[in-house]
Parts: C-alpha cells; structure tokens; sequence
C-alpha cells in the first residue's frame, strides 16, 4: 500500500488540514458493479447468425492446433483431427455441450481474503496495460522494459484501489528468460496482494509460478486447485490457429483449476475480415474453440472469454485503438459472451506515442465502448502507449484518473430524503446561495471526489505554481506512489521458503519458454 496525497473518494480536506491516515487511494472501489445499461450493436438474430456462423467455421473450416497433445485432447473428446494438417474439426453438438460446462460467474480468491474478486454478472475491473517491451516516464526516457521497472508499476498498481488486478506490465530484458518468471512473480507476490498474472510460456514456468503462489498462500496443490487464485491470457494466432505455448496453457491452467482468458487478438483488415461482422466471427469461433479445450481438461474450470478486437491504419497496416470500429467491436463482443453466458474480458487502448490528447482520447473513447458494452474485465486500462509497445507512467496516473471517475460514477449516489433535500431548498431565499446552508456545512467535506492529477486552480494560482501540465504533475504523482509504498504484510518464514524455492530452481537452470 501506498501513502497518496488525496484520501478515499469523496472525503474533501480543508487547505492546511492533516495529511490523510497511510493507505492506498479510493480503497473503496476495490469491487465495483457496472450497471450502466449494455449497448448493442447489432439485433438478437444478427448475433444468433456470428454465433452460428462461428460454430460453422469450427465444423467446416477447423482451427489449426500445433501442440499434439492439444489434438489428441480435442480428439478423445470427439473432434475430428487431420494430422497431416494439424486441423480440428469441431461437431457443433460438442461444442454447445462443452461450452455449457463453464461457469458464467465464479471468484478470484486472494492470498488473506480482503481482496477476493467476484466475477461475472455486472461484476468489473480493471487491469493496467500490459506486454509492453518498453517504458517511458519524462524523468529517463523511453527505453527497454527492465526489472526495477516492473517492480516500480506493481508498486503503483498496489497503491490505487480503482486497479483491481496486476499485469505483465512491462517484459524485463536485463533477466535472462530462463529466470524471468521467478523474478516477476516474486515482484507481484512480495509487492502486492492483488490478483497475480502468469505467463502461460511452458509448462516449467507454469509449474514454478504456480508453486511460487502456493507458497505465499500456504496451501497445498489439491486446496490451489480447488479456486482460481491467479490467471493468464491465452491469445489465438489469428486467423484459426493456436499455437504450442498457448495450447499448453490452457490445459496446464485448467488442470490447476486456475483461470484462462482467452483472447484472439483481430485486428480487422489485416488478421481478421475487414468487416466488424466477419471479424468478431473469426473472433468467437477463436475463443470458443479454447473454451471447449478447457472444459475438455476440467469440465466446469473457470475461464474468461475474451475478445481484443479493433482495426488497423489501411494506408499503413499500424494498429488503431479507440475508433469506432473498436468501440463496436465491444458492443458486439458483449452481446456475444452473454450469449453464450460466460464472463468476458475487453481491453482499452491507445495509438499514440505520448501521455497526450490523443493518448486520453483513444484509451477514453475505447474505455467507455469496454464499460456500455459490459466487460467483465477491462485490460489496458491504464498506462498502455503505442498500440503496447509502451508502458507510460505519467500515461498510468493520468488514466487512473479517469478510472476513478468512472467508478465514483457508478456509485449510488443515494436519494433518500436528506439526498433529495427539500430542508435545504427551503432553507435558501430565492435569489440566495447554498455554500452556508447547513445541508452544506454538515457534508462539504466529503461531497465531491478530489482529482488525482487534475488541478483546479485557476489561471493566476496555475501560473504561480509555474504552468505545471498534467504529464508534469503526474510525474510527482507516480514518484511519490513507488517512494512510499508499503508491501503487504506476509509472514517472514513463508517469503524465506519462496526465495528459497528460486534459489534452488535458479541452481537447477531455471525453465525456458516453449518454442
């Protein structure tokens, strides 16, 4: 946890007042509903036809599947397997058979049980970018992801309650590839007590993680596998292919009764039809056929359907975030995950190179197609640049910003008859004003939620504070954040036998990523 400079949402301190009580910002949004109204973007029967014609895609078509073992599973279950071509054919009664085994909600549970996490219905949350191989901040620069930077954003992501689970944030290159996973882990599970992320990159980094996790926890393999206590993302390889690494994460996840969010990642016109139609059909065939696999290992296992789609620049094949295409792209992705009734996982975003317009714009605009549209899930909220490439830490506190405004509007902001206030209209003369009222008074306080990074001073106050912009005034922010977080308190003896376990597995060569 971390000591901020504002207290938790809503509570207003006079200037010259105490600094708050140590904890972490707005630890009150630590679960939030979203009941915003869901949009749609297209008709009951136009999603009954992308659903059917995704089932037609699997009978007909087939996904490629690399791993054989992921094959064989698929074909003691009744698919038909091509080995030549490695192509799985899926009967679309076994499909709508398996897919009835998953779960529609389930919960993440936490290493004390404070910060356990429901998930499904209108349940959400938020995740910070990640996969970025880079980061930036104004103080060094753009440069490689390394560790002491992954530590820094699971400090940041521990310190703000509006983010709810941590990410793969940023790829630490100065740890060779073998060790990696023991270093990141250990990061999120010394630094943090949110949801922790696994790579799902071979089964003997799978394996370490997960034992990693037990450890902290203090739990057996049979009370670890009995509730998911971390997830990973499996992503397709666009169009109909699951590659080796993320086949042998879905059945080494659903084994361990842990949680897969499977996500094909389709961007329209270059991976996927250009049509958002075609698209999210190429989309829902993806990620139904890992449902499928992983209620063929575990029937009834947690998983997350998961829908990352958007378009690409067709003078330039870059990927974009945040167009219209996106936010359609989520409407129509909602309407499919509460058509086949499991939980889904979205994703923000932005193209651009800076914490700039541009930046608040893209990640806002596809921020707010992920929430009408109902994500469960809602990854890259914060801090993501450059289509991933980035992690930004001014970009972080700006849109954790955002993030909390969302939340604290989605509040019940209450209308009993002390909200409604007729006392108080009645206690002003027509003409008059509220700021002396006693309804006033009484909650001043407390009514409105204080910004993060924003200022409110005006233009005279701005200047004479020397014309800080918000990338300026954030950098204070996020230094303060990682200068004075305060790790979870964990037993002593339980983090000596993690560091042990890292010791003797480093001695024994680590684990390699699947090829």
């Amino acid at each position: 946890m971390t000591t901020l400079e504002a207290p938790a949402r809503g509570r207003r301190r006079n200037r010259g007042a105490a600094a708050p009580t140590p904890g972490p910002r707005n630890a009150a949004f630590h679960r939030l509903e979203n009941t915003l109204p869901r949009a749609r973007a297209f008709s009951d029967d136009q999603v009954a036809a992308i659903h059917d014609t995704a089932l037609r895609v699997l009978e007909e078509l087939g996904i490629r599947v690399l791993l054989p073992e992921g094959r064989a599973r698929f074909a003691a279950a009744g698919a038909t397997v091509d080995e030549d071509s490695m192509m799985v054919r899926f009967d679309r009664a076994m499909v709508t058979e398996h897919l009835a085994k998953a779960p529609s909600s389930f919960t993440f549970r936490s290493r004390t049980g404070a910060l356990d996490a429901p998930m499904g219905s209108n349940s959400l949350m938020f995740s910070p970018g990640g996969g970025c191989p880079n980061v930036t901040d104004r103080v060094r620069g753009r440069r490689p992801g390394d560790l002491q930077t992954f530590e820094e954003v699971t400090k940041l992501a521990d310190g703000f309650g509006v983010i709810h689970k941590l990410s793969p944030s940023v790829e630490p290159q100065d740890v060779p590839v073998e060790f990696r996973h023991y270093a990141t882990m250990r990061a999120q599970l010394t630094l943090s007590d949110k949801l922790p992320f696994v790579y799902a990159r071979s089964s003997g980094q799978t394996r370490d993680t997960f034992a990693m996790i037990r450890l902290i926890h203090g739990l057996d393999e049979e009370e670890f596998a009995a509730e998911p206590r971390t997830q990973t993302v499996i992503n397709t390889n666009s169009p109909r292919q699951l590659d080796r690494p993320m086949t042998q994460g879905i059945i080494d996840f659903a084994e361990a009764g842990q949680v897969s969010i499977i996500t094909p990642f389709c961007l329209a016109g270059a991976m996927a039809p250009i049509t958002m139609a075609g698209a999210l059909t190429l989309s829902h065939a993806e990620a139904v056929a890992g449902v499928v696999l992983s209620q063929i290992v575990r029937p009834g296992v947690p998983v997350i359907y998961g829908a990352f789609c958007s378009n690409v620049d067709m003078k330039s094949g870059a990927p974009a975030f945040g167009t219209p295409e996106h936010i359609q792209a989520n409407f129509g992705a909602g309407q499919l995950a509460r058509h086949i009734g499991l939980p889904w996982r979205s994703a923000a975003g932005t193209a651009s190179c800076a914490a700039d317009a541009q930046g608040a714009g893209e990640t806002q605009a596809a921020l707010w197609g992920c929430l009408l549209a109902g994500a469960n899930v809602i990854m890259h909220a914060a801090g993501w640049l450059e289509g991933g490439l980035v992690f930004g830490h001014e970009k972080f506190i700006a849109d954790v910003e955002t993030l909390e405004t969302v939340a604290a509007a989605l509040q019940s902001p209450g209308a009993g008859p002390e909200e409604i206030g007729f006392d108080a209209i009645a206690e002003v003369e027509p003409g008059g004003h509220f700021f002396a009222a006693s309804h006033t008074m009484e909650r001043y306080a407390t009514a409105f939620a204080e910004p993060l990074v924003g200022t409110r001073a005006n233009f005279g106050q701005w200047t004479e504070a020397g014309r800080p912009e918000t990338a300026e005034r954030a950098t204070a922010i996020w230094q303060r954040a990682v200068a004075e977080h305060v790790p979870p308190a964990i037993d002593p003896a339980r983090i000596d036998a993690l560091d042990a376990f890292i010791a003797k597995r480093r001695a024994e060569g680590g684990a390699r990523p699947m090829d």
